[in-house]
């Protein structure tokens, strides 16, 4: 019965530990141009499942696969790399889905 929760305990700091959106404000966002290049670049990565890039909003989102995250580490340096600065970096359990259409709203 102990290792039972154990492992319950394992299972529940590994999940909180990959929330499964990130979202970034990010600096540099001037075109569709750039938000093609980075939603390409994240989109390259194996554990990204999807991405939404607001020029007006200056936010990059994404979502990963099940049991998969990407550091903060890495975002940085690949969007550094393209370019652009990253302000914040925050992870949440908004659904990709509900961000995408919280942005819709804000353009109209």
């Amino acid at each position: 019965m102990k290792s039972f929760w154990i492992t319950i305990t394992a299972l529940l700091v590994f999940t909180s530990a990959n929330a499964g959106t990130i979202e970034m404000k990010v600096n540099g966002l001037v075109c569709a141009f750039c938000a093609q290049g980075i939603e390409k670049t994240l989109k390259g990565y194996p554990a990204t499942a999807e991405v939404v890039v607001s020029l007006e909003n200056r936010l990059v989102a994404l979502s990963t696969k099940d049991g998969q995250d990407i550091s903060d580490a890495e975002l940085t340096k690949a969007l550094t790399d393209a370019g652009y600065t990253v302000k914040s970096i925050s992870r949440t359990e908004t659904p990709i889905a509900e961000i995408r259409k919280r942005v819709r709203a804000k353009a109209e």
